[in-house]
C-alpha cells in the first residue's frame, strides 16, 4: 500500500463537525448508518467534558468509545442530512 493509499484509508471522506453540547470540534466520517469514525483533533480530556471529568476520577479514557453527547450531537446532524446519504 503507497503512503497516498493509507493517508486515503485513514483520514479520506473525514468531515469536520462540532459538537452541538460543548463545542468540541472532531473529524468524522459515516459510511452507514451503522458505522461512525471520530477522529479527535484535539485531547478529549482537554476539550471534552465528560472525557475531563473521567480523567478527574482516575479513568482511563483510552477505554472510552465515546462521548455519549457527541453521539447524539453526530446522530442529529445525520438527521439533518449533514453527512449526505447513507447506506443502511
Amino acid at each position: 500500500m503507497t503512503t497516498a493509499e493509507q493517508t486515503e484509508f485513514l483520514s479520506g471522506g473525514l468531515r469536520p463537525h462540532t459538537c452541538s453540547d460543548c463545542g468540541t470540534r472532531v473529524l468524522v466520517k459515516k459510511n452507514s448508518h451503522k458505522h461512525t469514525s471520530i477522529q479527535w483533533t484535539t485531547d478529549a480530556a482537554a476539550s471534552c467534558p465528560v472525557f475531563a471529568e473521567a480523567v478527574a476520577a482516575g479513568e482511563n479514557t483510552a477505554l472510552l468509545d465515546t462521548c455519549d453527547r457527541l453521539g447524539v450531537s453526530i446522530a442529529k446532524a445525520v438527521r439533518n442530512g449533514e453527512f449526505g446519504e447513507l447506506d443502511e
